[in-house]
């Protein structure tokens, strides 16, 4: 593992586009998602916004609202991530 970058650092930027990227995609407003996952709206815009990192269950909480699996959101910014470092 030594001098092999194994995780890059989860910018809260791309986590939160990512997380407004699909909500757009199934065409669900912001108050939906977080009725779901049973946070604040203002919580889940901070979140897109970037100015917020979710816990890991807010972040379960958000797939879940979603309809996905948490490991299919994490790929999707684990991709965006890597389009960001090219």
């Amino acid at each position: 593992m030594h001098g092999k970058k194994v995780c890059a650092l989860l910018d809260p930027v791309i986590v939160g586009n990512t997380i407004k990227r699909f909500r757009k995609k199934k065409k669900l407003p912001q108050e939906i998602i977080s009725g779901f996952a049973d946070i604040g709206r203002t919580h889940l815009s901070a979140i897109e916004r970037g100015e917020r990192r979710p816990t890991l269950d807010t972040f379960f909480k958000i797939a879940e609202a979603l309809e996905m699996r948490p490991s299919e959101l994490l790929a999707a910014i684990e991709e965006e991530i890597n389009k960001a470092q090219k």
